[in-house]
């Protein structure tokens, strides 16, 4: 079953929701890579940095169930990444979302 690529908050809502994703990827400064259906969030391996990651992944899953995400934690003390991928069609919205200025963008696709 496909799900449409819609997100269900408001107008207002979500220019706010975006705001709040757009804080937290400056705070944490991480880098972007892009995958085929999406892009990876790199983070430091900290309680704080992952404990935001959740609370993000919670929230827009209720509002976009079109997207998929991935937390990976390997062992040790090597950074966090966040994978938010969907349908071809959905690429373009994460990119818009939550792909920021003060995130570092890599270019190759993983």
């Amino acid at each position: 079953m496909d799900l449409p690529i819609a997100c269900t908050l408001t107008e207002t809502a979500r220019r706010e929701r975006r705001q709040t994703i757009m804080d937290f990827f400056r705070k944490i400064a991480g880098t972007i890579a892009e995958l085929r259906d999406g892009y990876a969030y790199t983070f430091p391996p900290t309680s704080d940095a992952l404990m935001q990651i959740t609370q993000l992944v919670d929230m827009e899953r209720q509002c976009c169930p079109f997207l998929n995400f991935k937390i990976v934690v390997d062992a040790g003390k090597k950074p966090m990444r966040l994978e938010v991928t969907g349908p071809k069609e959905a690429k373009a919205v994460i990119a818009d979302f939550f792909n920021s200025e003060g995130t570092k963008a890599q270019s190759r696709i993983l």
